[in-house]
């Protein structure tokens, strides 16, 4: 495994990083859930990634459980807050970020949060009183940098602009090589103020892991056949955007890779980027994802990747 450093922050994260979004305490029992995070420990993950809404705080309880027995030194935690833990509780009011860091740790039993993101952006309260929230929470020890998910480049510079008040770090974008609409904006930006991306959906939810050939329905033991994982891969799922995955079989062929590999090593080829964050249900599944840090891909196949993919990305 090897590491980046996160923006202008001090953390050294893992190339690639453990998510646990529709994962850890909702989608995958208990027993998967730890083989798996075990498995990214052994294999030198050290950057796990959630946030409060998943499962309502149910993968915020699971890891605060397993980790609890780990030196708090070993890992990088990240969480997140925005979207709604009660029909009251929701956005980046000073109230809800007190709220809800106090909740977050409580659940995953420790004192602080090395990353604390804005899970979107909060439109109905003003940016200054978010920023200045964001900032007493650092200060006060609960998280040691910020950082936000899926902000525009309008948003982001506006943050910046800001005085007196800690800057963010981390930018989590959904970004692969079917999702490519960062690269227009947002790297550039981040990477001028220090800020690094943090990627979801890296395999755009399995997809690039060609599992799901086209013109066939998923298999039963898929995510895109469960009803609890599966909703929010529709767009993933035509058969124009799985006939080009198909089309890069035989580059990985070629390269002695996987798709998973292919595609997790062309996220990592960007600078800017310094963890790809991966979902797992398996073991397995942690080690093929983990085994794509190192790998390197050259300008040629950089290119039939592109020409492969024609027609078939989605931004």
């Amino acid at each position: 495994m090897r590491y980046r450093k996160l923006g202008s922050s001090d953390l050294v994260v893992s190339e690639i990083a453990l998510g646990s979004w529709l994962t850890y305490g909702v989608g995958v029992e208990t027993e998967g859930s730890r083989a798996c995070l075990e498995r990214a420990f052994e294999l030198g993950i050290n950057f796990i990634d959630t946030a409060n809404v998943y499962g309502r705080g149910a993968a915020e309880e699971f890891l605060g459980g397993e980790l609890a027995g780990r030196d708090r030194s070993s890992y990088v935690l990240a969480t997140k807050l925005f979207f709604p833990m009660s029909d009251t509780d929701r956005g980046l009011s000073r109230e809800q970020v007190s709220k809800q860091i106090d909740a977050s740790l409580a659940r995953l039993r420790t004192d602080y949060v090395d990353l604390y993101q804005c899970h979107r952006y909060d439109r109905e309260t003003p940016l200054e009183e978010t920023m200045e929230a964001l900032t007493e929470v650092v200060r006060a020890g609960k998280a040691r940098y910020i950082g936000f998910s899926d902000w525009s480049a309008e948003q982001i510079q506006a943050a910046l602009d800001l005085p007196d008040v800690e800057k963010f770090v981390s930018s989590q974008p959904q970004y692969s090589l079917l999702w490519r609409r960062p690269e227009r904006e947002i790297f550039n930006l981040c990477r001028r103020n220090g800020i690094s991306q943090i990627v979801y959906s890296p395999l755009a939810q399995g997809v690039l892991t060609g599992k799901y050939p086209p013109g066939e329905r998923p298999a039963a033991d898929t995510r895109a056949a469960s009803d609890e994982m599966g909703w929010a891969m529709g767009k993933f799922l035509s058969d124009r955007v799985l006939e080009g995955v198909e089309r890069l079989r035989p580059i990985a062929d070629g390269l002695g890779l996987t798709l998973a590999q292919l595609s997790l090593a062309w996220i990592l080829r960007e600078e800017n980027v310094a963890s790809a964050i991966v979902g797992a249900s398996r073991p397995e599944q942690v080690e093929a994802n983990a085994s794509a840090s190192g790998i390197e891909l050259d300008d040629a196949t950089l290119g039939a990747v592109d020409e492969a993919l024609a027609g078939s990305t989605l931004s």
